[in-house]
């Protein structure tokens, strides 16, 4: 008997990995995005490289190493064998989103980079994880020594005064203008898996907002719903994307939906009038029907 089968289809895989908190899978959740672009890829391929890079960075460590060794030995490999670096010549490019296309060219993002780094850290003992510092993702890893906060363009250290430099066009004011400066340790906590993926992906909306390419804006936001089933925000901007590709049928669905759920929203009026709008051109498109 012939046994055949067949790939989940793209979002239903997507969906299947984000499910839960627990034992969350970043780098293959992350690796799944490259089906926006490719719906044909094999994911499990990518995982495989990944791991293949494991098994020669071990390979070379002792099992007594301690924190420091261990991370001179992956930035080593990770920035001078592999040769991994940002694209600072094309930084907002789409591709530099996707980890597929990253492990190809060895170029990406800090966010991208930090992914594949940390899942190579994390699979020779470091204690590592990513960090959502305003403007640019970071790593940050527990040392003998304390937490040393790492730069993934490149594998250089920050030192607080510079993390505070980086900091300063963030700051916010308080509502008698004297300056507020938040503490620094405030920006420097773990990045939840779940709140990396949404970044990466917020990362690429605002890619293909810009450029007004609808039928990739409306993929990401596909993932977003379903990534964060409780943000309404992503759910207007479906229906935004819908209504942007003449889905008026499905973008009032969304947009009833975030009016329905955030009537509280500061944008909440105007795109009640945007629902009214749509169902009035449903009504016509009936009626001429």
């Amino acid at each position: 008997m012939n046994f055949s089968f067949a790939p989940p289809e793209p979002l239903a895989y997507f969906d299947s990995l984000v499910q839960s908190d627990a034992g969350f899978p970043l780098l293959e959740a992350a690796a799944a995005l490259g089906h926006m672009q490719d719906p044909a890829l094999d994911v499990q391929a990518v995982l495989s490289e990944h791991d293949a890079w494991t098994a020669r960075l071990r390979a070379r460590l002792p099992a007594d190493a301690s924190p420091l060794p261990r991370l001179i030995a992956l930035n080593r490999f990770f920035y001078q064998e592999l040769g991994f670096a940002g694209n600072i010549n094309d930084y907002y490019a789409p591709s530099n989103s996707f980890v597929h296309q990253v492990m190809e060219s060895r170029r990406g993002i800090p966010i991208s980079l930090a992914v594949i780094w940390l899942e190579l850290a994390q699979a020779i003992g470091l204690d590592a994880c990513g960090v959502s510092f305003p403007g640019h993702f970071l790593i940050k890893i527990s040392m003998n020594a304390g937490q040393a906060v790492i730069d993934p363009m490149n594998g250089q250290s920050f030192s607080g005064e510079e993390l505070k430099e980086m900091l300063a066009p963030f700051r916010s004011h308080s509502r008698s203008g004297a300056d507020f400066e938040p503490p620094l340790g405030l920006y420097l906590q773990a990045a939840p898996a779940r709140d990396t993926l949404a970044r990466m992906l917020r990362n690429l909306k605002e890619i293909y907002k810009s450029q007004k390419q609808a039928a990739q804006w409306l993929a990401v936001q596909e993932r977003l719903v379903r990534l964060l089933p409780q943000e309404w925000s992503e759910y207007r901007d479906r229906g935004l994307a819908h209504a942007m590709l003449g889905n008026h049928a499905q973008a009032l669905e969304d947009l009833e939906c975030y009016v329905g759920q955030a009537s509280d929203g500061i944008d909440a009026e105007a795109v009640s009038g945007q629902v009214d709008q749509l169902r009035s051109q449903l009504r016509s498109r009936r009626q001429s029907n």
